[in-house]
């Protein structure tokens, strides 16, 4: 598979400096290809973009509300996608000083794939003047622009540095967050429900006490909820599954569990069954998830838990549960020979282990 990074070539340079020449007055395309290109291969996924961005200003006036208009013209000719966050990088290092202007830029850029990384260098410059604008965002017609309005402002967003002052008080974006709770878009649903799942490392009596209030108001709402939620439910916090109105003492045995294929070769899946058996004269409400215990280096393991299934069990009822992982290297994660570990947990209680080995050639 091709690095992301790779995105960067000299194709899409080529292209860029084809539509900048279209759009910049006496536009230099050879100087700003030789630029673009020059030490690429030296360069990361964010050098590269980075590098883009301050080629661009080098060739543009230096006059953000001037600059910003050609940029605009230059991103709305160009493919959306990851390459297109170079526009909204340009707006965040080079229009600080038009603190409004940037941020009404960034919304217009949004939908070529997302504003949201560029939007916390304003939050973070002056949080206040910048949530001014994050409580327009959610009212906005545009689902691009409503998901900004939370994924730019999330404690902890992915490959984003943290925004301290929303880690320290989670109740800074609930203005925006409320809004948002019955939005009709999927993709505005899923960004609150990350957000509100950032929290649940840091404050999860916070996000105890707004799913308490939250709940049961819009199915838009217990969707998010039960997404939101996930990290404290795999860690089987009892007020939340309390809340959430499962029991964590459920009367449920587990039987003929069993790993069926071990040893195990990279690339190849773990395939694993087991069966749930209600011993209660009462209907119960399973979430039932299961743990990786992932061999490390030294001696040392980690543990990831993975969802499976959540569903209703009747009394007596029997119920047979199969899956399959597999087993391959990620960006961000990366196995390693020796013996794992599998666990099987139910309403936040482990009820079953075995291991199985891993081979890697």
């Amino acid at each position: 598979m091709e690095p992301l990074k790779e995105m960067f070539n000299q194709s899409y340079y080529e292209q860029l400096s084809k539509v900048c020449e279209q759009v910049i007055p006496d536009f230099d395309r050879k100087h700003f290809l030789k630029k673009c290109l020059h030490q690429l291969d030296t360069r990361s996924l964010n050098e590269r973009l980075r590098h883009t961005s301050q080629v661009l200003f080098e060739h543009l006036s230096g006059k953000p509300k001037k600059d910003f208009q050609l940029i605009k013209k230059i991103a709305f000719q160009m493919p959306t996608g990851y390459t297109s966050l170079v526009y909204p990088d340009f707006v965040s290092q080079f229009g600080m000083n038009e603190f409004d202007l940037s941020m009404q830029y960034l919304a217009e850029l949004t939908s070529l794939g997302s504003s949201e990384f560029a939007v916390r260098h304003f939050l973070k410059a002056d949080f206040e003047r910048a949530l001014i604008h994050l409580k327009q965002w959610a009212k906005h017609d545009n689902h691009h622009v409503r998901r900004l309005s939370s994924e730019s402002c999330r404690p902890r967003l992915p490959w984003s540095f943290k925004l301290d002052a929303v880690v320290r008080a989670p109740q800074l974006t609930r203005p925006v967050l409320d809004h948002l709770k019955k939005d009709e878009s999927l993709y505005v649903r899923k960004s609150v429900a990350n957000h509100i799942n950032d929290f649940s490392k840091d404050h999860p009596k916070y996000v105890i006490d707004l799913v308490k209030e939250w709940k049961g108001q819009h199915s838009h709402t217990d969707w998010i909820i039960q997404h939101a939620c996930r990290t404290l439910i795999k860690k089987g916090d009892p007020d939340l599954l309390k809340v959430m109105g499962v029991k964590t003492g459920v009367e449920v045995k587990l039987s003929n569990f069993k790993i069926l294929n071990t040893p195990i070769q990279l690339g190849e899946d773990l395939a694993f069954s087991f069966e749930l058996n209600s011993a209660s004269k009462r209907k119960e409400r399973l979430i039932v998830d299961y743990v990786i215990d992932y061999c490390r280096p030294e001696n040392r393991s980690s543990s990831k838990v993975f969802k499976l299934k959540t569903f209703d069990i009747h009394p007596g009822e029997k119920v047979m549960i199969q899956k399959k992982q597999t087993m391959k290297d990620f960006s961000t994660r990366k196995h390693f020979a020796g013996k794992h570990q599998l666990s099987i947990q139910v309403n936040g209680n482990i009820l079953a282990k075995k291991f199985f080995d891993l081979q890697v050639d």
